[in-house]
Formats: C-alpha cells, sequence, structure tokens
C-alpha cells in the first residue's frame, strides 16, 4: 500500500475541563475528519466532548500506553502542562506533538488558539518539521539499589519535602564531588526546560539547538551557589545526605514524584531518546522569546530590518 492510500490518524488530547478546550478540540476533530484523517481520542475525553464510538472517522481508546500507536502526530490542546502530559503517553513511540496553545506562555506550544484552521491546513498537507529535544533519564537510588526509572523533558528537581527543614545534599557532577549545600532543593533542567522552572529559580535560558544541561540551587546557604551549564555527556548526581534532619522529593516535569529518604540518590543523564516536538513556523528561538514574554525591541535597527524598510520603500 501506498503512503497516499495509507490510513492516516491523529492522536487529539485535550485539557476536557475547560469550555475553550472542547470547542477548539472539536474544531480540530470535525477538520480532520472531513479530510478523511482519522480521529483517536481518549475515551474519557471523548465523553467529554460528546463523542461515542459510532461517530464516523473517530476511534476510541482507553490505553494510555498505546495511544499513538500508528498516528502521524499527537495534536494538543492546552497549556505547557496539557503537552508535558501529552509527552509522557507518547515519549516510548516518539510520536510528534503539536501544542495549540490554551495557557498563558505556552513555550512548548507551536500554535495559539486562534490558529485552528491554518494549523489544520497545515496537518492535512503535511507542511511542518519536527524537531528533536534532548530529554534527561532520571533514575534514584536507595541503599545502592535502583528503586525508580523515568524522564523528564523540561526539568527534574530535588525539593525538600516539608517547608520548615532545610535539604541536606551534595552534588556531584562526572564522578566527583563539587559541593555540599543545605538548600530547597536543585534543579536539572534541559534547554527546553531553561524557561520554565530553571528560568523562575534564576538559572539561564539556553537556545534549543545547545544541547546541555543546567543545574540551578534552590536558595543554597553557601557562597558557592551559582547556575551551571554541563556537557550533555556529563552525569548528574544530588546525594541527600545521609545525616539530614529533612526527607526530599523528586518532581519530574512538575507531575511524577518519588518520595526521597536521607541516603537517597538521584542520578541524571542526557535521555536515550528525544521528545520530538512539531514545527510550524521557522521563527528563531530569539523571535519566540520576545513574543512570550512580551520583551521591548522598539528601536530596533538592525541590518534585515533596515533591508525591508527600504524596499518597502
Amino acid at each position: 500500500m501506498s503512503e497516499e492510500q495509507q490510513v492516516r490518524r491523529v492522536l487529539v488530547l485535550a485539557h476536557t475541563g475547560r469550555d475553550e478546550a472542547r470547542e477548539v478540540a472539536l474544531a480540530f476533530c470535525k477538520g480532520l475528519t472531513r479530510h478523511g484523517i482519522v480521529v483517536r481520542l481518549m475515551a474519557t475525553e471523548a465523553a467529554d466532548l460528546g463523542i461515542g464510538h459510532d461517530h464516523p472517522g473517530i476511534e476510541l481508546t482507553e490505553s494510555e500506553t498505546d495511544a499513538s500507536r500508528d498516528c502521524e502526530l499527537t495534536l494538543v490542546i492546552g497549556g505547557d502542562g496539557s503537552i508535558l502530559r501529552a509527552v509522557e503517553l507518547t515519549y516510548a513511540s516518539l510520536t510528534p506533538v503539536l501544542g495549540v496553545n490554551l495557557g498563558h506562555v505556552g513555550f512548548l506550544a507551536e500554535a495559539e488558539v486562534d490558529d485552528v484552521e491554518s494549523t489544520l491546513d497545515a496537518i492535512v498537507q503535511r507542511d511542518y518539521t519536527t524537531e528533536d529535544r534532548l530529554t534527561l533519564d532520571v533514575r534514584v537510588y536507595r541503599d545502592g539499589e535502583l528503586v525508580t526509572s523515568t524522564f523528564a523533558v523540561n526539568e527534574a528537581s530535588v525539593e525538600k519535602a516539608a517547608r520548615q527543614r532545610m535539604l541536606e545534599v551534595i552534588l556531584e557532577i562526572d564522578g566527583r564531588p563539587l559541593s555540599r549545600w543545605g538548600c530547597d532543593g536543585v534543579v536539572c533542567a534541559t534547554p527546553t526546560g531553561s524557561t520554565a522552572y530553571n528560568f523562575s529559580a534564576g538559572g539561564p535560558i539556553v537556545w534549543p539547538g545547545v544541547e546541555a544541561m543546567c543545574i540551578v540551587p534552590l536558595s543554597a546557604h553557601a557562597l558557592f551557589a551559582r547556575p551551571m551549564v554541563v556537557a550533555p555527556t556529563s552525569v548528574i548526581a544530588v546525594e541527600v545526605l545521609a545525616r539530614t534532619e529533612g526527607a526530599g522529593v523528586l518532581w519530574c516535569d512538575g507531575r511524577r514524584t518519588v518520595d526521597l529518604p536521607p541516603g537517597a540518590r538521584i542520578e541524571v543523564r542526557r535521555g536515550a531518546q528525544p521528545v520530538r516536538l512539531v514545527r510550524l513556523h521557522d521563527a528563531p528561538f530569539t523571535d519566540r522569546l520576545v513574543a512570550k514574554f512580551g520583551l521591548p525591541v522598539e528601536g530596533w535597527r538592525g541590518s534585515a530590518e533596515r533591508r525591508r524598510k527600504g524596499a518597502d520603500g
């Protein structure tokens, strides 16, 4: 069977607790099925949308682990939290993820809620590219035994479990100790996550094309507690000191948690596979920063702008 004859499928995920998200999801479902593209929905979300098993062009699934099987992409309607949830469902299959932003900043999203028609056209015409982003492999050890293995797209953060108690940790890079801190925690972030928790904690913004990992101590009581950037080949380890009075907790992308008793060790390294994001535009990351943060650029007279104004004149 040729590529043109193959059945095309798109997994649609939506934050169905919001009226706007339901409206946009229904618009995409109608548009995609009208063009002969099968839409796959989670059964619970389909119920929220008023769509049943007998709806033409719709497939329903209850399996989160197999949701994106045979789908050319996953269309997510919501904010960055919804997109991170979609990545959880599609990470193993490497299905590209296209986010339609209903949130505030929405750095992971590629389209805005007003772009339904143009986004639909891009999907139908396959007029998009994909971009692989570095992920984190995160492992937790207790008494030398591996107890949890997971991944992160934005960040893995080790944080104190109780507000009143500081967390005592020691940071290790590539098998060598770097520093011990009494702190609120430590954030290990990807370039993708550099505009998320890492940014709020005072870490650097890293352009997506840079392969690196960021480390940001949180409210550390130490002279040496600056944000750091390490190579993608490095292995970062955070140990909760056995003598510490407070326990910790590991958060991955603000979604998955693991309790960290004194003596726990967390190892963070580059993930074995990336997350694949759909790109509809080839605008540089600089323009994305300006747009998302509303940065003031009035008065800029760069060479490209001068040439454009000269041509317009």
